[in-house]
């Protein structure tokens, strides 16, 4: 293990994050509230980056385990700082409760401790939707587009923090394609900020809802999340942005290159619209008693399943109180989640794909043993690698699933509660149902509760694998 490397990556981090510290310090100063958490915050940061920084790396080399090991720390470390300035201001006198908030920003995950978000000061509910926006892409993703690092170096931290089975690079250089990918990001984001403003939006709330619904986090500045809002324009601007941001950015750059029939052919997207198309229209018949016409049904209903699969967690109305029917479906796109390389999260529909099609092949094997198949996707063969490694992965997710829900049961909160609290920390999603509906919150857990989630969350964005390795004892040897 190549400590010191893995210190370097660490220090930049700690610079990064003091620098972005600026930008909730500027908000603070527009509205002249006090900067003082924010300024503790990057004194901090700064001396945690300093420190680092004088653990001088003897040798570059990087290899998995690092590039692993780096992504994990890396997020925790953010995490624990980033959760300073709330707990500095005192809007969450909690530590750990400042913690699971900072966490589920990060991470994307939207669940907040946070009783009346309306209370608490522009600058840090600017921080708070910050986190998400860069959490989205990804912390060392941000940094790779503007530190660089070596090509070998940064191939292995994209596979350790992109979500999804398989990483590609849109073109041969990791720089250049985290440079590509942050552009489009951007230019959705701002796009979104302005017909958010188009539609009546104040200016701060549509940069608030544009961070956050570009990120898929769903933290709002309201109470009532977008419900607040009433407008039918708003939920479908942003119920089909944040459905674009839960696309593979790959798409994106397939379109940008003209590459339409490849784009539209690939077969994760076309799942992912049928998944849409089939949850919003099914959901909105069973709802259609609530709403009286089917089209404030199918309004609500589309926003829900947009929010809900792409593990954004906006709400328009408190689902928890809808059929049984349309809980249960909401339920199951949480562990779905949205596309590979986007900034969703949940199981990604291509791993289902690609689970559906070994399941397909196993059947075929039993039925023919002496029949030689090959998985494939989009034209390409799936090698035997990938799809172990996708079989593991669902494993290991359900397993963490029903761990996380022994040990939040001790709280003794009725199953609902307790079960979707965990599927949607672990999914990245935010709001669930029974206590923890969008007119509930996650307060109510005890700290070992709020540690669990906070740990499910980090979990599920970094996809199970470079947190679990993080207790292997075999990872920290030097050779």
């Amino acid at each position: 293990m190549n400590y010191r490397i893995i210190a370097k990556i660490l220090s930049r981090v700690m610079t990064i994050e003091a620098l972005l510290m600026i930008l909730p310090v500027i908000t603070a100063l527009i509205y002249g509230e006090s900067i003082v958490c924010f300024l503790l915050t990057m004194l901090i940061a700064g001396a945690l980056a300093y420190l680092l920084s004088l653990l001088k790396p003897r040798r570059k080399d990087l290899y998995a385990r690092e590039g692993f090991v780096s992504v994990s720390l890396s997020w925790i470390l953010m995490s624990l700082v980033g959760a300073l300035p709330f707990f500095f201001s005192g809007a969450i006198p909690s530590y750990v409760n400042a913690v699971f908030e900072t966490v589920s920003g990060f991470t994307t995950t939207g669940a907040t401790i946070l009783t009346n978000v309306e209370a608490m000061s522009r600058g840090l509910l600017f921080w708070r939707s910050l986190t998400q926006w860069i959490g989205g892409m990804g912390v060392l993703v941000f940094i790779m587009a503007v530190l660089p690092l070596a090509e070998e170096h940064s191939m292995y931290i994209m596979r350790a923090e992109v979500p999804g089975p398989l990483v590609d690079k849109l073109v041969p250089h990791i720089r250049s394609s985290t440079t590509i990918t942050y552009l489009i990001y951007i230019c959705l984001t701002a796009m979104l900020v302005i017909l958010l403003c188009c539609g009546g939006m104040p200016v701060f709330d549509s940069l608030i809802h544009a961070m956050s619904a570009a990120g898929t986090g769903g933290y709002s500045i309201k109470n009532l999340s977008v419900g607040y809002y009433d407008s039918a324009y708003i939920d479908i601007v942003i119920g089909i942005f944040v459905l674009l941001f839960g696309v593979n950015f790959s798409i994106y750059f397939l379109l940008l290159m003209r590459k339409f029939k490849k784009a539209f052919s690939n077969s994760e997207l076309l799942c992912y619209i049928g998944i849409v198309a089939f949850s919003t229209i099914t959901i909105a018949i069973n709802i259609l008693g609530i709403y009286g016409t089917p089209g404030r049904a199918l309004r609500f209903s589309f926003f829900q399943v947009a929010s809900t699969i792409t593990t954004t967690g906006f709400a328009t109305a408190d689902f928890g109180l809808w059929p049984s029917y349309s809980q249960c479906m909401l339920i199951l796109l949480m562990f779905i989640g949205a596309c590979s390389g986007s900034t969703g999260g949940g199981i990604k529909v291509s791993r289902l794909v690609l689970l559906a099609k070994s399941t397909k092949d196993e059947i075929v094997k039993l039925i023919n043993p002496r029949k030689v198949t090959a998985i494939t996707m989009d034209g390409q063969q799936i090698d035997a690698a990938t799809i172990r490694s996708t079989q593991v992965f669902f494993a290991l997710y359900m397993v963490t699933t029903f761990i996380a829900c022994l040990i939040v049961s001790l709280d003794n909160f009725d199953f609902s509660t307790s079960f979707s609290a965990v599927v949607t920390c672990i999914s990245n999603v935010g709001p669930g149902i029974g206590l923890v509906s969008p007119s509930g919150n996650f307060s109510i857990f005890s700290d070992l509760s709020t540690i669990v989630l906070s740990l499910c969350m980090l979990i599920g964005r970094l996809e199970v694998f470079p947190l679990l390795l993080l207790a292997s004892p075999s990872i920290w040897r030097r050779k």
